[in-house]
């Protein structure tokens, strides 16, 4: 069983995001340690009195040295907790997987581990029909990742487990990147996942994220309904394998233009179309980036009745949001002048240091400068399986807004 190894001592006045139950504790809250705890142990967090308020594990080489886990101070951080936890997070989700599974419109693919929002800080698991694909994000769950994994088979009993330890945060946590089948057999190259009805192929090894953007799984489903797109000539830019394509299309879209940097993201986008029935020689697949696709269509006078927008996150720290904003506004102002009267705009930010206010008002900077009088329609937001925890705004990162354009 764990034990705390050490306490730290929290500076006067910086115990009210513990209280609030914030799950992170920065550097600069800190005042000092009790102990000596190793990289990745348990260490009771008090105020600057002594008094125990949280249980988490530490790493003095991130910025955020403390993960919470438990405000229970007395509470043993055991197999029966790490179990508890993760039998929580399934259970959130056995309504979304009995709806996934039902009827006719199956969906094979969840997220049945969202880190923080589900208590389990740095660990994400996703599963992709009878494999399960998970994130060690963090010291803290790479250390405990063996026992974690007895778990995940025990509860899940998948066919294999891959683990896709391969993103920027890991290097915060002095981690190196790391792919590679911890359980059973080794996902194919190429799997075939069921959302809502429609096939995907998905990367699991390669792919963005674990190979997916199930987060945007409901947001599909509101974009793509017959009287948004249907007879609409659509652009959807970073379109990466074409989700909201397939969509679009079988509500009967005019034509498809798709857009992203990558040639072999937009190669599985088309086989995405075929695999779902659709043979269409009118859509067009455009390698390039996108800032300067939009442009040459703002050059050439080339006009839509629909633009996708689903960038990649912009801002990865505080410094960049500024930045990550202008980048924002460039992008909605581009695809504001490309669309014909009474367009529809759907555009998303996943940038969690963006909120959503913030987002509208990029947006807003955007219509006015194009010139353009835009509704919104509806809000959007990340799918049921990616909860938002109330005590952690961090959680609800994706946004995004459906608009009409006058």
């Amino acid at each position: 069983m764990d034990q705390p190894s050490a306490t730290l001592i929290l500076k006067r006045g910086r115990e009210r995001p513990v209280l609030n139950r914030h799950p992170w504790i920065f550097s600069g809250a800190v005042a000092r340690l009790v102990g000596e705890p190793a990289p990745g142990d348990l260490v009771t967090v008090a105020d600057h009195n002594g008094a125990a308020l949280a249980t988490g594990y530490y790493n003095a080489q991130s910025q955020i040295q403390v993960r919470l886990l438990s405000w229970e101070p007395e509470r043993a951080i055991d197999e029966g907790f790490w179990r508890g936890r993760l039998q929580q997070a399934l259970e959130g989700r056995s309504t979304i997987s009995k709806e996934a599974e039902s009827g006719n419109t199956p969906t094979t693919a969840l997220r049945l581990v969202n880190a923080e929002a589900d208590g389990l800080p740095g660990l994400v698991v996703d599963r992709y029909g009878d494999y399960v694909v998970m994130q060690c994000l963090t010291l803290g769950i790479e250390l405990r990742k063996d026992s974690l994994v007895e778990m995940l088979v025990d509860l899940l009993h998948p066919a294999g487990i891959l683990e896709r330890s391969d993103v920027d945060v890991r290097v915060k946590e002095g981690l190196q990147p790391v792919v590679k089948t911890l359980y059973g057999d080794e996902p194919p190259a190429e799997l075939t996942i069921q959302e809502n009805g429609f096939g995907f192929l998905v990367d699991v090894h390669r792919g963005h994220k674990t190979g997916f953007y199930l987060d945007q799984r409901d947001n599909r489903v509101a974009v793509g309904r017959r009287p948004i797109m249907a007879g609409r000539e659509v652009l959807n830019v970073f379109a990466y394998t074409g989700a909201f394509g397939v969509f679009a299309a079988a509500v009967g879209a005019k034509q498809i233009v798709q857009v992203d940097s990558s040639v072999a993201a937009l190669e599985t986008a088309e086989r995405n179309m075929q695999l779902n029935g659709f043979e269409r020689p009118e859509d067009e697949y455009i390698a390039g980036d996108a800032f300067e696709v939009l442009r040459y269509f703002r050059d050439e006078g080339r006009q839509f009745d629909a633009v996708i927008l689903d960038p990649p996150k912009f801002a990865h720290s505080q410094a960049q949001v500024q930045r990550a904003a202008r980048g924002y506004k460039d992008l909605n102002w581009l695809a504001l002048r490309l669309l014909r009267p009474n367009g529809i705009l759907a555009t998303f930010s996943c940038s969690g240091l963006v909120s959503a206010e913030l987002f509208q008002k990029i947006v807003f900077g955007a219509a006015l400068d194009a010139g353009r009088d835009v509704q919104i329609m509806q809000y959007l937001g990340q799918a049921a399986d990616h909860p938002i925890l109330l005590s952690f705004p961090e959680s609800a990162y994706l946004k995004g807004l459906l608009c009409r354009v006058l």
